[in-house]
């Protein structure tokens, strides 16, 4: 939202002015996990997995079924170069108590520096501990950074360069922040010699490609020990590696090689200790592994030798790069690898002088043909202290389980399986609890293992949507968010996956759109302990229906006795056996019949009883378990009633206490479990629950007998029913909230109310204007409420002040506070507890309405306003955090559990009915299509409704490995394809009209071979411009449709809702995670059809270079790229049946990419950036116009007007470039475009794509009165969604420049703050600004700034008290408001998500 303000003209002045401001944010972090490793990281109790992947950390379990979920990830604001885990020692750390018994994090990075993690419970996130500095930010060969090593007692740390550096660091027993004590450098430093003499001193030692340390006996440990490190050492020009043995003198801070183990019959890849045998280790070599006694360092031996060759069968010979299993992408993409060496970071000046890559270690001679058959990933398994067990794979896709075993009499025992599980070769495995092994891939889906007796068998996938190619971004349907349709995976596990934000739901009924006015949704059980729902509650404005729950939802209504000419307020289960009622007239009993349920009631017809007050009608109530609770107005009054039985299945109705209220009840919740003896905590939330932090809780809290309330006062409140003693209150909050300039907000009236109990009691509170607020009992602290925890104490405080909102929003006089009995007035020490206000979000500004999952006071809740969202209740102690839900607005919604369906949710939404599963437990919100070789471009044609895929690598036969195919993008079905030629393969490809034709156009290379040189130049090769026509072929989807429905098999295709108020059958819609709740195959009424594409080539022409690019041109123009040419294709107005070229111009390099807005064209040169050119028609002829002002290798380009661009290199960076401010009469090729701002990703970018949010929160934030201008939705046009290789996906949002100052100042506070600055220690500035001109303005960082959504209103209003930091050094304070600075994040938040 804007700032108040007068922004009257700043559109205008912003385009005068040509600036530009964005804010960039993360809305899917990449999938690739390149580290994996466990530890206590929550609690000592926990098992917990963390991810590296690249630029965030993710930690996760694995559940007793053996599914991965998420419980926290994290940006870290870096690179991440290595991880491994620190185990707790009480011998060698301090006993800090917020990381007492857990162990830490230790995480290496292009800050330059070793960091130590912990995970804090309150923030729900990790925190820095210490930070070590090794070396200077970057990526240099020579210095510190690049490998971890921990010895399993957790008493050091050793850390290594890319090439001769080893250091080594004690952990540290004294208190305080200090991890690390000492430190031993390993070739020792001599001074300050000259630079040239310090690299031959460092190419001395050679390059690192394995360490570990040897373990050692814990009695070993308690004395003068010297750590002995194993390393394994390539020198440049020798054939095979050495393993050194390092010893390390603490005391005297030496090290010094005692020992070095060579064979020259392999080449060594790897070493790694085995635990609890204590002087061993495994060296992993090119077609064998030995074990390697070292229990005396000086003369290390081999005593087994396991040759692989023979468990694989493989003999064949290949290099080392040939089985290094790295990513590949196609060849114009990755320009080989001299043009690769100009993306790495070369931040030291030894790199300067040096002149090569860092990233290779190795030159050409070291490359020498071995044969196949080698371990590329292992795991330990976890808590074995008697035999170690390791499970490995092998390059060709093999798992092995290996057993090493010692005794006195027989000594060392080594033992292997058969081959227990076939797949791709796994870069990472991961042996955790419970027998699971997580099993990971580069290019596809990973695996969670179950180890069994029989052997391996698979138990769920790890999604993984890398190497994401291309996308396409469609408002599919005409749904109210885009979803995205992304080419993923390389052959043979290339897909095509639809991807969305928020939580997933797997849609399961529709109904037609025929429940016009619906007021209310409940499912009740019959009895108590039934596991499933067998009641579903529908009320209308003037109507009410009651319908069984299971397989065939029928009308019961007359058999459960509810009255059907009213509208229904509440209902629930009394007891076992009886239900209630209520509606405006009264509150009525009921027994079902044996009609109804097959236990109910012998008779013919139900056993009902009524109650109503005297001449006052009913406007809500609430039924418990014995406990009805009904309020009315005019007068205020609330009346809790129960029911006795009279007679065999009759029961009357009492009132037990009338309450004469002050204020008017809004609403009403009674909690259905007992907090503490139910409560049951998911593998999930475990650590989530800090034992040492629960001082108790609120007294006179009895399930049952409470209640909560929202009042028109307006508040929230908590009453008890006290016997012989009345009602009681137990707690008030008072709601009083204001704006910036001290108004009121309206509309503060609570519309629902819930209890909520994980580690604390709190409540939940929606209101009618579209926020929701968290209240909590206050917790008694010495620590002043104003200070905010510092690196050595984690966790934040909640004080015990007055609400952080305002002092006025908490009653004062007990008189005042609604809820007294006049009659009976508590003693004076009885006085109601006084909640505060922790935290308020807005998620829309329709009224909010809360549904909990389950009948928990832990459950997770959703929360309905403008659309639904998944509240986390578990997820933050002190915080509101929520997710959206990947469906559409809905007013209403209950869930419904039933045998085939135990995790549903019935949505009201657009007068139909949904019955939707929620997945809220899968990591990524993705459905895959497995499509197989590897998808490069995806289009989506919007007449058939279906997607143009370009595929290569499809292995067809006879040379064919490149295709064009249509996919159902409903089943993921091919519908008809296109093969090219033998030999020919397809590069791009655009959907365009030509003249009221819409065609297909496609650019191949008939020529094998790169496409670019080393040094940008394109490659003397052919290509061919294809152009197809489009025909049409009627499809219906019936035949795709998932079989596999969760409600039954493809013959029970008629809806579950077919006796639903008498109304016909619906038909079933797809069963699909990511369905879309507008998908009109699901309407009810009939299928939808697609039409199957098929190709026919209209126009081929051979150019002389490859086509890379093509893009449309004013409707009848096409450029295309060939090599470093940009042709002009276009139709003559004599001969619309000829398309002919008309012009052409030449770059400097190869041209990779091609966009046009209006006339202006943008044109992506491999070297020299991004280009822009005009076409004049009545010459026929190219000329350009603007150049960039800096190279780069250019991934993708847009154009967002005719004077703006956008452009994406391979470095991970993205760069907006204008020429607003030059005036049109020079047109010099020199004349550079203007930087306007630029952003750091961290990942390279794959594809740039413009688009614009379809979903609107429009009143998000504005309060009445107040003058508010929305940029966001005056230049939707220009935000840019950015894929990465990696499978992140970046939005780039436009805003105004009075909203860009106003976030600015608070990155600028969050970015150095203890609580949200870089947890690797990074400069923000500096790493956002990477690659980036000195003086480029930035682009806002969303990640930084989201994390202010995560803080308690007392750390939210210090940070931005702060000072803020300037870039001279000193600092100045200016308060900034914080109601503005949320309402701005909150929209922004809603928007994306």
């Amino acid at each position: 939202m804007a700032i108040a303000g007068d922004e009257s003209g700043s559109h205008s002045h912003r385009q005068s002015e040509g600036a530009l401001h964005y804010l960039a944010k993360c809305v899917l972090k990449g999938s690739v996990v390149l580290q994996a490793v466990h530890g206590h990281m929550r609690s000592p109790s926990s098992f917990d997995v963390i991810f590296g992947k690249e630029t965030s950390i993710e930690l996760v379990v694995v559940s007793e079924d053996g599914v991965v979920q998420s419980v926290c990830e994290q940006t870290v604001f870096g690179t991440i170069k290595d991880l491994a885990v620190l185990r707790w020692n009480a011998n060698c750390r301090a006993p800090i108590l917020q990381t007492y018994g857990k162990d830490l994090l230790v995480v290496l990075s292009d800050s330059g520096k070793l960091s130590f993690l912990s995970f804090s419970i309150e923030m729900h996130r990790f925190f820095p501990v210490a930070h070590s500095q090794l070396s200077e930010p970057g990526n240099s060969r020579y210095q510190l950074g690049r490998m971890l090593a921990v010895d399993s007692l957790g008493s050091f740390v050793a850390v290594a360069a890319y090439e001769g550096q080893i250091a080594l660091f004690s952990v540290s027993k004294s208190a305080g922040k200090k991890i690390v004590n000492e430190k031993v450098l390993y070739p020792p430093e001599e001074g300050e010699p000259e630079m040239g003499m310090e690299l031959e001193r460092l190419n001395v030692f050679g390059a690192i490609w394995s360490m570990c340390f040897i373990s050692y006996d814990s009695a070993q440990s308690r004395g003068c020990y010297s750590p002995v490190l194993a390393v394994l050492r390539h020198r440049r020009g020798h054939c095979h590696n050495e393993l050194l043995f390092l010893e390390f003198n603490i005391k005297k801070l030496e090290a010094h090689i005692i020992s070095c183990f060579s064979q020259h019959a392999a080449l060594a890849l790897s070493v790694v200790d085995v635990p609890h045998l204590p002087g061993f280790a495994l060296l992993f070599r090119m077609g064998d592994a030995i074990l390697v006694d070292a229990r005396n360092p000086e003369l290390p031996h081999s005593l087994h030798r396991i040759n692989l060759t023979i468990l694989t069968g493989v003999t064949e010979r290949k290099t080392t790069d040939e089985c290094s299993g790295a990513l590949e992408v196609d060849d114009e993409r990755s320009f080989n690898v001299a043009a690769s060496a100009l993306l790495e970071l070369r931040d030291s000046a030894i790199d300067d002088v040096k002149g090569e890559d860092p990233m290779s270690i190795d030159d050409e001679s070291s490359k020498i043909p071995t044969c196949s058959g080698f371990i590329c990933s292992w795991s330990w398994e976890p808590c074995n202290s008697t035999n170690p067990k390791l499970i490995f794979s092998l390059d060709t896709g093999e798992l092995y389980i290996l057993e090493v075993s010692y005794n006195d009499e027989h000594g060392v025992k080594v033992n292997f399986t058969d081959c227990l599980y076939q797949n791709l070769a796994f870069k990472t495995l991961l042996w955790v609890k419970g027998g699971f092994v997580v099993a990971l891939l580069e290019i596809g889906d990973g695996l969670v293992i179950k180890v069994e007796d029989s052997g391996l068998v698979s138990r769920s996938p790890i999604q993984n949507i890398a190497p994401m190619l291309d996308v396409a971004i469609v408002d599919y349907h005409n749904e109210k968010q885009d979803q995205i349709f992304a080419c993923c995976g390389v052959h043979p596990e290339g897909s095509l996956r639809i991807i969305r934000n928020g939580v997933s739901v797997e849609k399961l009924l529709s109904t037609a759109s025929v429940y016009e006015g619906v007021t209310g949704t409940w499912t009740t059980h019959m009895f108590q302990g039934d596991s499933y729902h067998s009641f579903l509650v529908l009320s209308f404005v003037e109507e009410t229906r009651v319908l069984s729950v299971g397989l065939s939802f029928t009308d019961v209504t007359d058999a459960v006795g509810f009255q059907t000419d009213t509208c229904t307020l509440g209902c629930g289960l009394l007891e076992d056996g009886v239900l209630v009622q209520i509606c405006r007239k009264g509150v009525r009993l009921c027994s079902p019949t044996k009609a109804a349920h097959p236990e109910g009631v012998p008779l013919s017809h139900p056993v009902c009883t009524s109650w109503s007050p005297e001449n006052l009608t009913v406007n809500l109530g609430a039924v418990g378990h014995g406990l009805i609770i009904v309020a009315t107005s005019n007068p205020c009054f609330l009346y809790m009633l129960s029911a006795r039985s009279s007679s065999p299945y009759c029961y009357e109705i009492y009132e037990i206490q009338r309450l004469g209220l002050q204020a008017e009840v809004s609403c009403i919740s009674i909690p259905q479990e007992d907090g503490l003896e139910h409560v049951t905590t998911p593998d999930s939330v475990i650590g989530s629950v800090d034992e040492g932090q629960i001082a108790g809780f609120p007294s006179g809290i009895e399930i049952g007998k409470t209640c909560v309330i929202g009042t028109h006062k307006p508040s929230v409140e908590l009453v008890s029913f006290v016997p012989n003693e009345g009602f009681r209150l137990l707690a008030i909050g008072a709601i009083s909230l204001t704006n910036t300039m001290g108004s009121s907000i309206s509309g503060c009236i609570p519309q629902d109310v819930r209890l909520v109990y994980v580690d604390r009691y709190y409540i939940l509170s929606g209101l009618r204007n579209g926020m929701l607020l968290r209240f909590e009992w206050p917790v008694i602290s010495s620590t002043n409420p104003s200070e905010l925890p510092n690196l050595s104490s984690l966790l934040p405080c909640t004080g015990t002040s007055d609400s952080p909102l305002s002092k006025s929003t908490v009653p004062i006089f007990y008189e005042q506070c609604i809820g007294v009995n006049m009659m009976e007035r508590p003693a004076e020490n009885s006085l109601p507890i006084q909640l505060q206000l922790i935290a308020v979000r807005r998620i829309g500004v329709s009224p909010v309405i809360l549904v909990p999952l389950c009948e928990s006071l832990h459950a997770d809740i959703i929360a309905l306003s403008d659309r639904p969202w998944l509240l986390q209740t578990a997820r933050h102690s002190q915080r509101i955090a929520y997710t959206s839900i990947s469906f559409q607005p809905a007013t209403h919604a209950t869930p419904v559990c039933l045998d085939d369906c135990p995790s549903g949710v019935l949505f009201v939404a657009e007068n139909s009915l949904h019955l939707v599963e929620m997945v809220h437990t899968k990591r990524l919100n993705v459905q895959k299509f497995g499509l197989g070789g590897t998808p490069r471009r995806v289009l989506y044609h919007s007449e058939s409704r279906t997607l143009q895929v370009l595929r290569t690598d499809c292995n067809y036969g006879s040379g064919i490995s490149s295709d064009i195919c249509c996919v159902d993008p409903l089943s993921g079905s091919v519908l008809s394809g296109f093969k090219f030629d033998p030999g020919e393969t397809a590069k791009c490809m655009q959907l365009m009209k030509l003249r009221n034709e819409q065609v297909l156009v496609v650019g191949t290379s008939i020529s094998s071979g790169p496409a670019i040189m080393p040094n940008g130049e394109a490659e003397s090769i052919r290509g061919r411009l294809i152009v197809f026509g489009l025909d049409h072929m009627q499809h219906s989807d019936s035949s795709s449709l998932a079989s596999d429905s969760k409600l039954g098999s493809s013959s029970q295709l008629s809806s579950p809702f077919r006796e639903i108020v008498g109304y016909a059958t619906e038909q079933l819609s797809c069963s699909s995670i990511c369905s879309s709740p507008d998908d009109a195959s699901g309407d009810g009424v009939k299928l939808e059809e697609c039409e199957a594409c098929n190709l026919r080539v209209k126009w081929s022409f051979t150019l002389p270079g490859v086509v890379l690019a093509i893009c449309p041109y004013l409707d009848r123009y096409i450029l295309v790229s060939a090599g470093n040419n940009l042709f002009v294709y276009g139709i003559l107005n004599e001969n619309p049946q000829r398309l002919r070229r008309f012009t052409s111009a030449r770059t400097r390099f190869t041209i990779t990419c091609i966009t046009a807005h209006l006339n202006r064209i943008a044109v992506g040169d491999c070297r020299d950036g991004l280009l822009f050119y005009s076409y004049q028609e009545d010459l026929r002829k190219l000329e350009q116009l603007y150049c960039d002002p800096v190279q780069r290798i250019v991934a993708d380009c847009s154009l967002l007007d005719l004077d703006t661009g956008v452009v994406s290199d391979r470095r991970g960076n993205i760069c907006f470039l204008s020429c607003a401010n030059y005036s049109e009469d020079n047109v010099s090729p020199e004349r550079n475009l203007t930087i306007s701002c630029s952003y750091y990703v961290g990942e390279t970018i794959s594809s740039i794509r413009k688009g614009s949010f379809s979903y609107r929160n429009s009143g998000d934030g504005i309060l009445k009165g107040s003058r508010i201008i929305d940029p966001l939705l005056d230049c939707a046009d220009s935000h840019i969604v950015a894929s990465t290789l990696l499978g992140s996906v970046v939005i780039f949002i436009r805003i105004s420049r009075e909203e860009y100052d106003l976030l600015d100042a608070v990155q600028a506070r969050l970015a150095v703050h203890p609580l949200t600055a870089p947890i690797l220690g990074n400069n923000h500035d500096d790493f956002r600004g990477r690659g980036s001109p000195v003086g480029v303005p930035k682009i806002l960082d969303g990640d930084m700034l989201a994390q202010f959504l995560e803080l308690t209103s007392l750390q939210q209003k210090a940070i931005l008290a702060s000072e803020m930091p300037n870039p001279v050094g000193t600092s100045s304070k200016c308060s900034l408001p914080v109601d503005q600075v949320l309402r701005l994040l909150e929209r922004i938040h809603n928007a994306l998500n």
